[in-house]
């Protein structure tokens, strides 16, 4: 028996895993000082008012023989597919759907889409980045090829022709720096994966944050996009499904590479190694889509793009520079005086007893960098920026 020894080239614990570490050593020895915590990227208010009567009305089906449910597609319901493939119809974008997948969320679904690709294949990842694309492909002993994002390029790198590659990853609006791509800048991208026969898997899992017209929600929107490129989407920040998993792929059925079709092949894999997502989170699901789910999900995003806006204004009133925030629930900030990402954590932790998250966890063009998230509550968003201001000041 051989174990899988690309284990032994990952980091020893997972970045989120050792800032819980190193904030629960912190609060044994001072429980007297309140943590505020604007690291990890989970969410704060309850599901809304439409999803939880979707539920519970599910869970009275459940009880009943003439609507129970058992085991259902492993690709997922056809309400909901439909539901979602109307809300791509609002952004003029076509998508059938058979070839839509629910998953129960982006994170699983951005590893498993591995199972369709070799490992001899070479992937190109910004740098910095979300941990998952790279932990998952030194799981599997694939080549690693980083492009530098950074201040000079505004954390948007752009194709190089130098570099060849097989599969690429793009994340707008970006985890962790909050960048967005402009559709001439996606057009790029598109253009190079079709010229090097690669596929650009995309994770839009933040697209709900957009707030300015003319960004792109989904990389369908750019010319031939379909023929190179796999959608990742999450309900987690969208409407609150941290703790209820649910998300969706797009796997277009354009998608052919040595005859072999990438729809037919997810399809393939999701029906041998996918049980599919529970009918009643389903449900919950496809009420976000509704008229008044809408409505409501907006007023949450609201909330939360306030809470970026108390973070954003107090890093003017610092001149501390960042990116993220408008389009982003993520603000992306440089550590004043030249301090690296793991001191300035230190630092909020032990003096004012805010959490972040180092951007050296991201990559190395991370480090002398820190995120900060708008998730918490918006009582506990203005506390934290007070404490930080007059910490900074």
């Amino acid at each position: 028996m051989k174990i899988n020894r690309n284990y032994k080239n990952l980091n020893e614990s997972y970045l989120f895993s050792t800032i819980a570490k190193k904030v629960q050593e912190f609060s044994a020895k001072n429980k007297n000082i309140e943590i505020i915590k604007l690291g990890i990227g989970d969410v704060t208010l309850p599901l809304c008012p439409a999803v939880i009567e979707a539920l519970h009305n599910a869970v009275d089906e459940m009880s009943q023989k003439e609507t129970f449910k058992g085991y259902g597609p492993e690709q997922g319901y056809d309400f909901l597919k439909n539901s979602i493939q109307n809300y791509y119809k609002k952004n003029n974008v076509s998508i059938d759907a058979d070839e839509i997948f629910i998953s129960d969320g982006a994170k699983s679904d951005l590893g498993n889409i591995l199972d369709l690709f070799d490992k001899d294949n070479t992937v190109l990842i910004p740098d910095p980045v979300y941990p998952v694309y790279v932990d998952t492909n030194t799981m599997a002993g694939r080549n690693i090829v980083f492009i530098d994002a950074n201040e000079e390029n505004n954390f948007l790198p752009l194709p190089d022709e130098n570099i060849k590659c097989d599969i690429i990853y793009i994340c707008s609006p970006n985890n962790p720096t909050g960048a967005t791509y402009n559709n001439e800048q996606l057009k790029l991208w598109v253009n190079y994966a079709l010229k090097n026969n690669a596929v650009i898997l995309y994770d839009s899992a933040y697209e709900s944050f957009i707030s300015e017209d003319n960004l792109p929600k989904s990389i369908y929107e750019i010319e031939d996009a379909k023929k190179c490129a796999i959608e990742f989407c999450s309900f987690s920040k969208t409407a609150g499904f941290t703790g209820t998993r649910c998300g969706y792929t797009v796997v277009p059925k354009e998608l052919v590479f040595d005859e072999m079709s990438l729809n037919n092949m997810w399809l393939r894999r999701q029906t041998t190694k996918f049980n599919g997502v529970p009918y009643i989170v389903q449900k919950g699901a496809s009420a976000v889509f509704t008229d008044v789910g809408q409505k409501q999900i907006q007023e949450n995003l609201s909330y939360y793009k306030n809470n970026a806006k108390v973070i954003t204004d107090t890093l003017d009133k610092l001149n501390i520079k960042y990116t993220g925030g408008k389009n982003s629930p993520y603000i992306w900030l440089k550590c004043p005086d030249n301090m690296n990402s793991w001191d300035f954590f230190d630092m909020l932790l032990t003096k004012i007893g805010v959490v972040g998250t180092p951007g050296a966890g991201f990559g190395k063009n991370g480090d002398g960098w820190f995120r900060l998230t708008s998730f918490n509550t918006f009582e506990k968003t203005t506390e934290a920026m007070e404490r930080f201001y007059n910490l900074l000041k």
